[in-house]
């Protein structure tokens, strides 16, 4: 992953870690400044951030501390949130962004930040709906999805994962806009269109079933939503990566099948399965979950995340702040 690493490194990104008093928060923030990946901001109250980083020997210097509780900003912050919200009241607003969660949000949201990291301490749940609430969905998007980036020994490009971690049984059209999501995460992440499969037992009607006509229904959805995107299913997995396979299976013409970059499971329990295999058995590096969907980037770590992971997840979803023309 040092390549997402150098790339966020060529940027002035600012990152806000809304769970600033959490050690290994601390300790990764520090790594981010002292490593020149970004600029790093911690949320919460200085007195905890201070006995916790003395806790952790970790120095402050060059770490930008927000309170929620005392910042200037709250009330530009409050007027924001309260845009286009008209039934919404001022005092609802402020109590809101009391909160360091809802509060980081809001700093994405008004571009006093690039990317809000957080789930330390904080279920994912909470992370979605202070992203939903203060920073909004994508065009077009109404479902936050996730993806892991897998990076496997062998390949020269990792690949997009999704969604691994959130969704259970998207119907067609969420996963329609799973596909979409993750096809945009990775137009930023490789910096070149993207191959998206729609991932399934069956290949271009190989089989017949309800779960089958699932992901056929959303491709068509998905080509809909994203005209000039490359995108194919029903596919498995071995047609959709392997070109001698997609050759013997696909009657067709495919700018996807034996090439794809992102994998789109067709519920949580093949992309829960299929990525911890992928990372027990091929040794792959699983960087996420990061969510996507939101109108800016959002990382939700899970809760035993190490300190490496924090910074790796941290370097990863900066690239989804570089500006990348949409796959719509």
């Amino acid at each position: 992953m040092q390549q997402f690493i150098d790339r966020a490194r060529q940027g002035r990104y600012r990152v806000v870690y809304a769970e600033g008093a959490e050690p290994r928060i601390l300790q990764a923030a520090r790594r981010v400044v002292d490593e020149g990946i970004a600029r790093a901001v911690l949320v919460g109250d200085p007195a905890d951030i201070e006995a916790a980083a003395l806790a952790a020997d970790v120095s402050l210097d060059g770490l930008e501390r927000v309170d929620p509780l005392t910042s200037d900003r709250r009330e530009r912050y409050t007027g924001l949130y309260l845009q286009g919200r008209e039934k919404a009241k001022a005092g609802m607003a402020a109590r809101l962004l009391r909160k360091p969660l809802h509060f980081a949000a809001m700093m994405v949201r008004a571009g006093d930040a690039d990317l809000i990291v957080a789930g330390i301490a904080h279920p994912t749940r909470r992370v979605i709906e202070a992203a939903g609430l203060c920073i909004g969905f994508a065009p077009g998007i109404t479902l936050p999805s996730s993806f892991f980036l897998m990076s496997v020994p062998g390949r020269e490009q990792p690949l997009v994962f999704a969604d691994c971690a959130l969704n259970v049984a998207p119907d067609a059209g969420e996963l329609a806009q799973i596909a979409v999501a993750s096809a945009h995460s990775a137009q930023c992440l490789f910096g070149k269109p993207p191959r998206v499969a729609l991932l399934s037992f069956s290949t271009h009607g190989s089989a017949d079933h309800p779960l089958v006509g699932k992901v056929t229904e959303a491709l068509e959805i998905a080509r809909k939503l994203a005209p000039a995107l490359a995108i194919d299913g029903e596919l498995q997995a071995d047609a959709a990566l392997a070109p001698a396979i997609a050759s013997a299976k696909i009657r067709h013409e495919s700018k996807v099948a034996g090439a794809a970059d992102v994998l789109v499971f067709p519920d949580l329990n093949a992309g829960n399965i299929g990525y911890k295999l992928v990372q027990q058995l091929a040794g792959a590096q699983a960087v996420g979950p990061i969510l996507q969907g939101f109108a800016r980037p959002v990382a939700d770590l899970s809760r035993g995340a190490s300190v490496d992971e924090v910074v790796v997840t941290t370097a990863v979803a900066l690239a989804l702040s570089q500006e990348s023309a949409s796959p719509q």
